[in-house]
């Protein structure tokens, strides 16, 4: 997104709804959940571990394992999206109409995916060049060896790896090269949509910051969008353009990254952004989230985080809110009906919520 005008969808995700079949009941990971990926975007998805952030953006790349179901919704693709385009320009192609041969047209191609492990998602027994050239040979049939090796040389030095690494294998790697790596071969083909698991989860700080820097340098010369998914928000409010909060397998919260730090609205989305301490400002006690998320197989009746929530009153208890701007003119969503003014005529302030916070980590110390 350039000059304050926004990008061209590249992707649209209508009321998505994944469940998971088992023996002890269906969990009910994603629930009605639609969002728009802009060209160049970077979209990050947050929450707690089981929120739905990883199996939501599985399901729109249909990267579901065969115990998840979509029982409903739409992803709709467009092609070739350009910048200054309109979003018509490239007729929208629905995902999950696809068949298996369709697919693989798009994946890899398009959508591609850099998993949270990349030791595991490499192949340990084939050097770096070998891997790349395997994609570029099954996907790109007529190129040469020669191109072949040149674009794998030229994919290594992007994300930062010497090209002399063409030839190791992954056990002679560090983790932060590996996890460069797997951005090699997710840029191989040059897709339009990377989506990136926890891509940093098990790396120190300093080779965390390196890789987003890098992310963020391809982004800008490559143009692809991304989804960014991280139980880390502080990480998110540095990255992302645009987050999205899940909890319980809903949005729950969406906004841009100055707005969620300024004034995040869900009393859950306040909560995530509190409980991790500030390297500046005043000194502030840190709130956490009391309780824990709620089991998927039995949602509570209403909003799900209401067992949870400092500010939750009656209705909370019994109608599932849904996803409204905060005021007119805005672009911030939030699900919560302290901002329905069928429920309450005015919405609270970030220190009403900061308040109901403090009354409960009070509480829990008498």
């Amino acid at each position: 997104m350039t000059g304050g005008q926004l990008s061209p969808p590249v992707l649209d995700v209508h009321g998505l709804s994944v469940d998971y079949l088992g023996e002890h009941g269906t969990v009910h990971a994603v629930t009605d959940v639609s969002f728009t990926l802009r060209r160049g975007e970077v979209l990050g998805l947050a929450g707690e571990s089981g929120s739905g952030k990883s199996t939501l953006a599985y399901a729109a790349a249909r990267l579901l394992p065969e115990s998840a179901v979509i029982s409903a919704g739409e992803v709709f693709f467009y092609p070739g999206a350009q910048q200054g385009q309109s979003g018509g320009a490239s007729a929208p192609i629905n995902l999950l109409s696809l068949s298996t041969k369709e697919l693989r047209r798009y994946r890899w191609s398009d959508v591609a995916v850099v998993f949270q492990s990349a030791m595991n998602a490499l192949n340990p027994v084939m050097t770096l060049g070998a891997q790349i050239d395997d994609v570029l040979l099954t996907r790109r049939p007529r190129m040469r060896g020669r191109e072949r090796t040149a674009r794998a040389h030229e994919l290594l030095r992007l994300v930062g790896i010497s090209s002399e690494r063409i030839k190791s294998y992954p056990h002679e790697l560090s983790g932060g090269m590996r996890q460069r790596a797997g951005i090699a071969l997710a840029l191989a083909l040059s897709p339009q949509i990377i989506i990136m698991d926890e891509p940093t989860t098990a790396l120190d700080v300093v080779v965390q910051r390196e890789i987003l820097g890098e992310l963020l340098r391809l982004r800008e010369q490559l143009e692809f969008a991304v989804i960014f998914i991280t139980h880390d928000l502080s990480l998110l409010l540095e990255l992302a353009d645009r987050v999205a909060i899940m909890y319980a397998g809903r949005l729950v919260e969406q906004a841009t990254q100055r707005e969620l730090y300024q004034a995040p609205r869900h009393p859950y989305s306040y909560g995530l952004i509190n409980s991790f301490p500030k390297l500046r400002g005043p000194r502030h006690t840190a709130v956490g989230i009391p309780g824990s998320p709620p089991d998927l197989r039995s949602l509570p009746s209403g909003c799900a985080f209401h067992p949870r929530c400092p500010l939750a009153f009656d209705v909370c208890q019994s109608v599932i809110p849904q996803l409204r701007t905060v005021s007119p003119g805005s672009e911030q969503l939030v699900a919560c009906h302290l901002y329905d003014p069928a429920y309450r005529p005015a919405p609270p302030d970030t220190s009403e919520i900061a308040a109901g916070y403090q009354a409960l980590v009070e509480g829990s110390r008498r």
